[in-house]
């Protein structure tokens, strides 16, 4: 059994609370589960007890704040980096929903912590910085959306508080917008502890309106960490209703790399055209024939709520005198494209899908209105918090803490380069296995399991990534060598969850017969058009079909004749 090592607590009374809270973690230990063991830091970063909220937006892309983006308004986010920090290069190492959850939770790439797609459960051996921080003697709280490791168990709800949270409130899967009635008749409900209760209104203001309950109802005595995971701004995006016609008079521009032209093309793989008319193309974006410029426009209406509800905590904290002594983060889970490169959605290493905003905003503790221009990425979140609480790192955390660039000092050693990995899911078939290496000056992007080229991009002079270098002898030193520590970043995976690849020592032979490189023709029977009965039951797995025709058959036959 671990022990947990108290080398210099932040005070009395949090040593205290360490002492009571592993002595429950010993508890638990001696009934067969897991023990943990913290480390509390010989010269803590800060030297007071401090709050911090973690706010998670959903499909957030790098450019979506006010400061960014002149088509939206957002003055809540806006003044997080305006009296706060702006990580203007930070990143996902999976840009898709429960697998860079997984990693904020755990500080773990993928490939350690399990959670590959957004069905597949964590490494039950993963332990989340919540636990850590429930140890140190904060009282923690989780509202809103989960989304992880969902099909881990068929005996618990998907919905189910998780480890690491004395207060619950979420919904199964991607959850509601608005109060909806499912499938089975019920309308869909919240967990509230272990209670389940109807949603009663638009999404992201419910989920506020139990953050500040839950703020203004904790142990006062304690303090808290709130992780804020909301829905919003996921697709289909539905805003609130007073902002139904919000940006009515704007324009949203269309990407350059949108046009389905020869040049743009031009050195791209192969699936980056395949997939214009898929499920994530602009030709067929989620197997209908949307507008992809409106449906942006609907993404920043989504937003804006997000704005208020930034607004209304900030507010909260001001009026009662907690904004000096607690930190607010706000992160996107992954990125987004409209557009670019003739793609819609996430999942590919493309800057707009993997480049997320991150902005962090507590007065006396993070310096003033500063852009952080290091990489960062999701996988340092969780070494963050722990830095925050006056703890050392666990070995297993793959990140390191943000609190030094978020401070303005200097930090020495910073990452240089930064691995994105991707698996390709049964269910999205068009999107290919992806393994990426992104450095301060290049991007190096490899598919496995297709017949098709490799990417390298020059990030200073073609941030758009429209000039695929792979081919020019000129970066072969370049290429050659990102390959290598390519795969020496998938190495360092101690043997857990990793799906089997071989490593790439050329481009291999991917050469086509000049007069005949188009595509092949798609089998008749994946053509579907949008109003095609298939589609509704997109996600319904083929053993619940099976059960389907079982009961139905049962019920036919127990029928007099």
């Amino acid at each position: 059994m671990k022990n947990c090592r108290v080398a210099n607590p932040i005070n009395g009374s949090i040593f205290a609370l360490a002492l009571t809270f592993f002595s429950s973690a010993l508890a638990a230990t001696e009934e067969g589960e897991k023990s943990l063991e913290v480390t509390w830091s010989e010269t803590p970063a800060i030297s007071t007890p401090t709050n911090v909220i973690y706010i998670l937006t959903d499909d957030q892309r790098f450019d979506e704040m006010g400061f960014m983006n002149p088509i939206i308004d957002t003055p809540n986010i806006d003044r997080l980096a305006s009296e706060g920090v702006h990580f203007e290069n930070a990143f996902v190492t999976t840009a898709l929903c429960s697998p860079s959850r997984a990693t904020i939770l755990t500080g773990q790439y993928m490939h350690n912590h399990g959670v590959v797609d957004n069905n597949s459960p964590r490494n039950p051996n993963s332990v989340l910085f919540s636990e850590y921080l429930q140890i140190a003697g904060y009282d923690t709280a989780f509202i809103g959306k989960w989304h992880m490791g969902e099909a881990a168990s068929a005996s618990r709800n998907l919905d189910d508080p998780q480890p690491g949270f004395n207060h619950w409130v979420s919904f199964a899967g991607q959850g509601h917008y608005y109060p909806t009635r499912l499938r089975n008749g019920e309308m869909n409900k919240l967990n509230i502890n272990g209670e389940h209760v109807l949603q009663k209104g638009y999404i992201t203001d419910e989920l506020t309106d139990y953050a500040l309950d839950y703020l203004s109802n904790r142990e006062s005595d304690k303090p808290f960490f709130l992780y804020l995971s909301h829905k919003a701004v996921h697709a289909n995006f539905s805003p609130a209703k007073r902002h139904a016609s919000l940006y009515s008079d704007r324009e949203i521009p269309i990407p350059l790399s949108q046009a389905d032209t020869a040049e743009n093309y031009r050195g791209k793989p192969m699936w980056v055209k395949n997939q214009r008319n898929s499920w994530h193309g602009v030709d067929f974006p989620y197997h209908s024939s949307l507008d992809v410029q409106a449906y942006k426009m609907e993404y920043h209406r989504a937003m804006s709520a997000v704005d208020d509800s930034i607004g209304r905590i900030l507010s909260w904290l001001e009026a009662n005198g907690l904004e000096k002594n607690t930190i607010v983060m706000l992160m996107g889970d992954n990125g987004f494209l409209f557009g670019e490169h003739g793609l819609i959605d996430k999942r590919n290493a493309y800057e707009e899908s993997m480049r997320v905003p991150l902005v962090a905003w507590g007065p006396g503790v993070i310096e003033q209105g500063h852009t952080v221009d290091e990489m960062v990425a999701n996988l340092d979140i969780a070494p963050t918090m722990l830095d925050i609480a006056g703890l050392e790192s666990p070995e297993q955390f793959e990140g390191r803490s943000l609190l030094g660039l978020a401070r303005g000092g200097p930090v020495s050693n910073w990452r240089d380069e930064l691995l994105y990995e991707y698996y390709w899911e049964f269910n999205f078939p068009s999107t290919p296995t992806t393994f990426a290496l992104r450095t301060d000056d290049y991007k190096l992007i490899q598919y496995h399991g297709i017949w098709d080229t490799e990417e390298l991009y020059d990030m200073q002079n073609d941030p758009n990534e429209m000039r695929n270098l792979i081919g020019d002898p000129r970066y072969l030193p370049i290429v050659a060598s990102m390959r290598q520590q390519l795969f020496k970043r998938l190495e360092n995976n101690r043997g857990q969850h990793v799906v089997p690849y071989t490593e790439k020592f050329s481009s291999g032979a991917v050469f086509r017969e000049r007069d005949r490189s188009k595509a092949a023709e798609f089998p008749a029977r994946w053509l579907k058009k949008d109003t095609d009965k298939g589609l509704e039951d997109f996600f319904v797995p083929d053993y619940r079909r099976v059960e389907a025709r079982k009961k139905a058959a049962e019920k036919k036959a127990s029928q007099p004749d």
